[in-house]
């Protein structure tokens, strides 16, 4: 079929590298939760001969399939996928965990002839895989690598706060908007800690250039007051670490990056992601989700690195500690699948288990919806301020109306001609 054999014909071409400095070809499909990426990137292995790198940041982990909504292995249609499923649910997978642990996997799916095919929503994993300047690449001191890998609450942060830090104020709701995962593992009325964890992520994320420019332009973090704490953090990190503004400056260009990458990115409109993302935790709890957490559920556990980190997880916590309390006296506590839930949820009057499910399962619905737009936000910086050319496919049609047809004209053929033209050419897209 001239779907097998063109693909090969155009992946030899591409694979050859007539140019001894052109750089090997990689196609990234980033996107919100719940846009459709995987099943994108599966349907692309009906065109061409490719391997899926997983690039989100909880589905790398073992466990609470559900929960991260991986790809079951019977819809993955015998399509490889890597580092999916792979890592230990109790140990941190930094971004420069990913970097190492995806670049001899690109070369070794190049060496087979195969596509290489990065999936993900995590947007930091896939800018340390694809920059040359991104974490530690610019630390001089190889004892400062260690810098990055530790948690961001850590008892022993990364730098310590000077006289100056009076000045240096973050608010517990602005450091949610700036780094939502270090928000969620401290007291909000713990000042240092969310001052500290909001410089570290500025100092992790943002150049001096790219701060103005945000500044400026971004309209998600240009209120007043959270410029004035942007301008006095960046001039504490820069006391702080001053090696790491020069190197900065390269940090996630276009004209920087390690590949020759095709970005395609699926957008869709907040209130179709919305919806689809509310009736997505719904199936989800139906599909035993609650049963998952359950599993991995401990009294006062640590929701600082891991798979505990996953939404959804903490979310359930009182829910969970209050079931766990009615059955002390007996020998097991009841599974909670589908026909428990449907009994607590469906009990009549002022039930507190019911009250308590109902609210953890919107918590679930609404630090989703919290997500999604986050992560709109920063693939659009992606390109508007690191230059990415990316090519941003509309799948609102898709999310309201479930149509194999609509999916397949609207997403998967204009994808397919995207990177058809990305191995013809020697440009980067």
């Amino acid at each position: 079929m001239e779907t097998e054999s063109t693909p090969e014909l155009q992946l030899a071409g591409a694979n050859q590298n007539p140019d001894p400095n052109s750089k090997p070809k990689i196609v990234v499909i980033m996107g919100a939760t719940g846009s459709g990426k995987s099943k994108l990137a599966i349907d692309l292995a009906s065109h061409f001969p490719i391997e899926i790198i997983n690039a989100d940041s909880m589905q790398v982990y073992r466990g609470l399939d559900v929960l991260t909504n991986k790809v079951p292995v019977h819809q993955q249609r015998g399509v490889p996928h890597h580092l999916l499923g792979t890592v230990s649910p109790n140990v941190e997978f930094t971004a420069k965990d990913f970097r190492d642990s995806a670049i001899p996997l690109i070369d070794e799916i190049w060496s087979r002839n195969c596509l290489p095919v990065i999936v993900g929503g995590t947007n930091y994993y896939i800018q340390a895989l694809v920059s040359r300047f991104l974490l530690d690449d610019h630390v001089e001191d190889p004892e400062a690598n260690c810098l990055f890998d530790l948690p961001i609450d850590s008892e022993k942060p990364s730098f310590e706060l000077g006289p100056q830090s009076e000045n240096c104020c973050c608010t517990y709701s602005q450091l949610k908007d700036i780094d939502p995962v270090a928000a969620n593992r401290i007291h909000p009325n713990d000042q240092r800690k969310i001052d500290v964890n909001a410089i570290n992520q500025l100092r992790t994320v943002y150049t001096p250039i790219i701060l103005y420019i945000h500044m400026m332009y971004c309209a998600t973090i240009a209120d007043q007051a959270i410029s004035e704490f942007i301008c006095a953090s960046w001039n504490t990190s820069k006391q702080a670490f001053p090696g790491e503004h020069h190197a900065g400056q390269n940090w996630g260009r276009a004209d920087n990056l390690r590949y020759d990458c095709c970005f395609i990115c699926l957008d869709a409109s907040l209130p179709a992601l919305d919806q689809y993302v509310n009736q997505r935790v719904d199936l989800m709890v139906s599909a035993g989700l609650l049963e998952e957490v359950r599993e991995i559920y401990k009294l006062n556990a640590d929701y600082t690195c891991g798979l505990r980190q996953a939404i959804g997880v903490r979310e359930f916590e009182d829910f969970l500690k209050y079931w766990n309390s009615e059955f002390l006296q007996s020998s097991a506590c009841p599974e909670l699948f589908n026909e428990n839930i449907c009994q607590i949820m469906d009990s009549t009057g002022d039930d507190q288990k019911k009250q308590m499910l109902k609210e953890a399962i919107e918590k679930v619905k609404l630090n989703t919806r919290r997500l999604v737009r986050r992560q709109k936000r920063r693939f659009g910086r992606l390109q508007m301020l690191f230059g990415w050319s990316i090519h941003f496919i509309d799948v609102t049609s898709c999310l309201l109306c479930d149509s194999d047809n609509i999916w397949a004209v609207e997403v998967v053929e204009p994808s397919v001609n995207i990177i058809k033209s990305f191995l013809n050419e020697n440009c980067q897209f």
